[in-house]
């Protein structure tokens, strides 16, 4: 009896050995790498997602075998579920956005002046000059490239142009203004980390990012040459403007949702509650300016003010659809909808749960720890930042832990070397911020490729700014360009003190927390 009463004796914990690192990521590599040679680009329907939770059940395997509990692997899932939930409600906000939009005429009277305005000879660098300004005005790469960034792939469909070139375009002009915004919750998330001031953190960003963002235009300007547009879209302009007009009133008045999230963003309004409000204004908008199409899509037999309430509803839910007769403005318009996102939010939960786990139980440190003490070199030691940031991006499928992880173990070393953590904040930005949308699994990737219908996979290699800007980063650090001292090397630092941004903070509104406990909780709350 007394021995069924004596307390239960303490698990060993045992340290993971290289083996242990190296397992999930062999395994998240072949997974990945058999569902895209079975399934195509058909993969991120579902197949990916079933392979990131394979690859959660492996890390959690070898926890258990390193004497960690099932509660402690319980304890880390819920912790990056609900580390996820702000991502998980923008997302479901952009889905309802997009439905409305369309059914409001917001979206078709984008595309209506597009087409008018916008020349096919230089419409992929326009796409991303105009992405970035906005992006820097209103510091959110996901909010532009889930609003102007889906009229301008629209647009690009109905001219003739490569709607797959015009995604590059977007996410190029959209990361921009993710890096240099200080509204951008990744830029003040960077520089805290960091333990810089984010007016100087912006300023030394400034020698990567607009250099490379110009060779991005003039790659889109080489390509607009090149990939020449037909001599005819698949359906003539002139039948789809009459077409558009014929369906909707276009009216600049159309245009004011766009207006208002723009303000809202500005004022630095949550970016869910900026989202759902442009989305019911639109809706109860286009009550009014929209009347038969409101009535096609809710059908007959219904009053005007209960048709109105439906057919929002039924768009914010669902999405909207039309039966135009031309099959372009068809699979334009046609889309969005809550429920167009369930599948990307099956993505992050696995991926950023499998990111978690490797971290919680040190397998990322256990890769990381031998690369730092053979970077010798301050341009070994940049190109091993930039792989660790990089590789976090593909492993972890989130750039918050791409963006955590390497601030936290580096600093010191930065720090022990003489060298003014500015350097460090730009790296990280230049390697985890502006790579995560290249990585279809990584939440940014599967956001810009759910928003725009372009998979990651078939705009990697037009999103030229996101690999331009790493590329400029670690050259620096290679050849000593542009590289700070401080000019007094210091001991290593110990651990890194708990950091949080509040919802207070000057970051589109929400809150990070970035503990010692879980340094994986990062979490993005303004559409990064």
């Amino acid at each position: 009896m007394a021995a069924a009463d004596a307390p239960e004796k303490p698990r060993r914990v045992r340290e993971p050995s290289l083996a242990d690192a190296i397992i999930p990521l062999v395994t998240l590599a072949v997974l990945i790498a058999g569902s895209l040679l079975l399934f195509g680009l058909d993969a991120l329907d579902g197949p990916i997602q079933v392979a990131l939770f394979l690859c959660v059940l492996t890390a959690a395997l070898i926890a258990l075998k390193n004497g960690h509990s099932w509660e402690d692997i319980e304890h880390a899932a819920q912790t990056s579920l609900a580390s996820i939930a702000s991502a998980v409600l923008i997302l479901l906000a952009v889905g309802a956005l997009i439905g409305v939009w369309n059914l409001s005429g917001t979206i078709p009277t984008l595309v209506y002046y597009g087409i008018q305005i916008l020349s096919p000879s230089w419409y992929y660098a326009a796409s991303a000059l105009i992405c970035g300004a906005i992006a820097m005005s209103i510091g959110s790469s996901w909010t532009t490239a889930g609003t102007i960034g889906v009229g301008l792939t629209g647009v690009a469909a109905a001219i003739g142009v490569s709607p797959v070139i015009t995604a590059g375009a977007v996410v190029s002009g959209a990361y921009l203004g993710d890096k240099l915004s200080p509204l951008s919750e990744t830029t003040i998330l960077t520089a805290q980390m960091v333990k810089v001031r984010v007016d100087e953190h912006i300023k030394r960003q400034v020698w990567t990012s607009v250099p490379a963002f110009a060779i991005a235009v003039v790659v889109l300007l080489v390509l607009s040459l090149v990939k020449s547009p037909q001599v005819h879209a698949p359906v003539p302009t002139d039948i789809e403007l009459l077409k558009l007009r014929d369906i909707y009133h276009i009216t600049p008045l159309n245009l004011l949702p766009l207006l208002l999230l723009g303000v809202l963003s500005f004022r630095k309004v949550p970016a869910v509650l900026a989202l759902i409000a442009s989305t019911l204004f639109a809706g109860v908008l286009g009550a009014f300016l929209q009347p038969q199409v409101m009535r096609d899509f809710v059908g007959t037999g219904t009053g005007p003010v209960t048709g109105s309430i439906k057919g929002i509803w039924l768009a914010m839910a669902n999405g909207f659809s039309i039966n135009s007769g031309i099959g372009e403005i068809d699979r334009l318009l046609s889309r969005g909808g809550m429920d167009s996102m369930l599948k990307t939010v099956w993505l992050i939960i696995g991926a950023v749960t499998f990111g978690v786990l490797l971290e919680r139980f040190g397998l990322i440190s256990r890769l990381v720890d031998p690369l730092l003490r053979a970077a010798k070199s301050t341009g070994r030691l940049f190109v091993t930042v930039f792989a660790t940031c990089f590789g976090l991006n593909v492993v972890a499928g989130d750039q918050y832990i791409a963006l955590v992880l390497p601030a936290r173990v580096f600093r010191p070393e930065f720090a022990r070397r003489g060298l003014a953590p500015t350097n460090l904040s730009r790296l990280c930005a230049d390697s985890a911020t502006v790579t995560s949308p290249l990585i279809a699994w990584n939440s940014c990737g599967a956001f810009m490729g759910a928003v725009l219908g372009v998979s990651a996979f078939r705009y990697l290699p037009f999103a030229v700014f996101c690999y331009a800007s790493p590329a400029l980063s670690v050259l620096y650090g290679i050849t000593g360009f542009k590289i700070e001292k401080t000019g007094v090397a210091t001991p290593a630092a110990g651990p890194q003190e708990p950091t949080a941004i509040s919802a207070d903070g000057p970051a589109q509104p929400g809150h990070v927390d970035v503990s010692a406990d879980n340094p994986g909780s990062a979490r993005q709350e303004a559409g990064e």
